[in-house]
This record gives C-alpha cells, structure tokens and sequence, in this order.
C-alpha cells in the first residue's frame, strides 16, 4: 500500500517551510506565483490527496508561464443537468477541451444541477462563484435557468442551447454541431432511391439542435416534393420508454412510411426496436437514420446509418470560444457551429 502524502512531505521534497506549501494548497496568504505553481505541481507529482480540487498543469509547462486568469480564480465549471459518464461524444469534446485549457493552469470541475434547482433556479451546491473563470453548459435546455446562468456577470458558453425560436436571445456565446446539412443530404438521396415518404422521430422541443433537425426535415421533405403526414411526425415530449411509445404510436398506423429521420441514434434503435417488433424488416421494408454516430451505431443490428459529430473539434472549438470570452468580455456574443458528416450504413441500404 503507497504511503499517505503530506503536506510536510511536499514541504521537504521543495525545501520550503511547511507553512508556505500550505498556504499554496490551501489558496490562502500572499504567494508569488511562481512558488504556488510549483507547490501545486509537485502536489501533483506525488499524489497529493487534494490535488483533484487544484489546477491541472502541463508537465512541460513552465512554472513562471503567465495566465490570463488571477490566482484565486482558476476554475472552469461544466454545468449539465445529467450525468456525462456514458456520453462518448462529452468524454471526447471535454478531453479535447480540458487539454486545449492546460496553459491556463486552471482546473475543470463537473456540477450536476439537481431537479429541485433546476427547477428553483438555483445554482448547484458545488459551485463556488468566487473562483469561478468561466462556465461551460451541456445539457442545460431549460430556457429559463439558461437566462438565470446569463445574469452571472461570468464568462459562458452553451454546448447547444434550449430552443430559442420566438424568443430573446441568451446572453452568451453559443456552439452548435451543424444539424441541417447532412439530414437534407440524407433526404436528397432517399428521394433519388425511391423514398419519399418520410417521417420524423424525436421531440423537436427537446433543444435548439432536435429542433434545427426537425426543420432541415421539414424544408427538405417540401422542397423533395415528400410526404410527411404520418402519426409519427408528432414530436411528443421524450417519453420514459421512448421504445414503448413509438411502438404503442405505430401499432395503430394504418400504413407506413418508408424511412424515419431520428433526433438521435438512441431513438432510431427504439424506433427500429418497436419496427421489428411489428414485423417489419429494416432495411427491407423501412430505412431508418439516426444523428451522433454514436459507438452504438456501428454494432448495432441493423449497423446504422447516422450523421457523425466531431467531438475534438467542438472541444477545441469550445476552448477557443470560452477563452476569448475570458480575454474580452466585451466581445460580441457568438454562435458557432461545426462540420457534421453522414455515415451510411445498413440500416438505409448501404
């Protein structure tokens, strides 16, 4: 078993006094920089037990690199409303993110806003606003609490947004996967194959970006001349099991379309689910595409035809959006959106 480190021992190991390691672990008393970096780095080195609550530095770093941000206030918060461990897209683009913040000296710390704030629009427990640089939002799509998080007077940015149709806009910057492109793309080549009857799976008032699929749907289905007055084209709010529902909804149909457009790769597997369920074969009878080209798209059966997000793109993209935020707050808000490209694959013939 690995010895327990102490601050003494980070004390002997740099040869300064006890009182001086503590002070720039603890974030107290008056330090020069360069002495606190190299504390907390060492702190690191050794395993220190606290050092998941202080700034991650690169190790080719120097400890005299300058930061745009002050000494007590080195964190950059990621707000989300769910739990990010079995997202492969949030682990790629936050990776990407945290590395492109490394010169920052700062630490990123995840919160998780409970229902109850949520609701109350109150800020997780966790958060300390004190020390806080910048905050980056994912699955933040309560329109009111967005608004509440644009009155901080912090640096923000939204990793999507609630949808913001017909009303103010938020008062930050926000980042976008492109959601439009490749679904009428995919709709073109439907139509150029026979398909031409289509509908549309997903709550479209989810997000911005369920919604922007939704009307690249839409826009695309008019302009191909498409079909698209099935039962299924109702975007009823997310079900607890979506599979069920879509089931229960299609059970009914008189007749079918041809091929679905789906928010999302989990709702085109409930949706293909609930399809062989009622004795239809995808893709012999129905092709169906998801969005995310998530790691479940490739091994499920059908192997599913999705539009590929670059999680490492949006993580840098992200970077670059916050830290200029920090750098100049008087910037115009931003909006920025990055490249998406569709994947065929079984589940629409390919």
């Amino acid at each position: 078993m690995s010895t327990k480190v102490t601050i003494q021992d980070i004390a002997n190991e740099l040869q300064l006094s006890r009182n001086t390691v503590s002070k720039a672990i603890n974030n107290t008393g008056v330090l020069a920089d360069a002495t606190r970096e190299k504390i907390l780095r060492k702190a690191a080195e050794m395993g220190y037990k606290q050092f998941s609550y202080l700034p991650v530095f690169d190790g080719n770093s120097n400890a005299g690199d300058a930061s745009i941000l002050p000494v007590d206030k080195r964190e950059i918060a990621i707000l989300t409303t769910r739990f990010l461990n079995n997202s492969h897209f949030a682990a790629m683009m936050l990776d990407r993110f945290q590395s492109e913040l490394q010169h920052l000296h700062a630490c990123m710390t995840i919160h998780r806003i409970s229902p109850a704030e949520l609701a109350a629009k109150e800020l997780p427990s966790s958060l300390n606003t004190e020390h806080t640089a910048g905050i980056i939002c994912f699955e933040v799509f309560d329109y009111d609490y967005a608004q509440m998080l644009c009155t901080l007077g912090i640096p923000l940015l939204f990793v999507d947004t609630p949808v913001t149709e017909m009303r103010p806009p938020l008062q930050a910057d926000r980042l976008y996967m492109e959601n439009r492109i490749e679904i009428q793309n995919m709709m073109a080549q439907m139509a150029q194959r026979g398909r031409k009857r289509i509908a549309f799976a997903g709550d479209k008032e989810h997000c911005q970006s369920f919604h922007e699929r939704y009307l690249a749907y839409k826009d695309a289905a008019e302009h191909f001349g498409m079909a698209t007055d099935w039962p299924t084209c109702a975007t009823q709010k997310t079900q607890p099991n979506y599979s069920e529902y879509l089931y229960q909804s299609l059970r009914g149909c008189p007749t079918m379309p041809d091929a679905f457009i789906c928010t999302n790769d989990f709702i085109a597997m409930d949706l293909i689910n609930a399809l062989h369920r009622l004795g239809y074969s995808v893709p012999d009878d129905i092709w169906v595409c998801g969005f995310d080209d998530s790691q479940e798209a490739s091994y499920f059966s059908p192997r599913l035809t999705s539009i590929h997000i670059h999680g490492q793109i949006m993580g840098y993209a992200a970077a670059n959006l916050l830290m200029t935020r920090i750098e100049e707050p008087s910037l115009n808000y931003r909006t920025v959106y990055t490249e998406t490209n569709l994947i065929l694959r079984e589940s629409t013939g390919d």
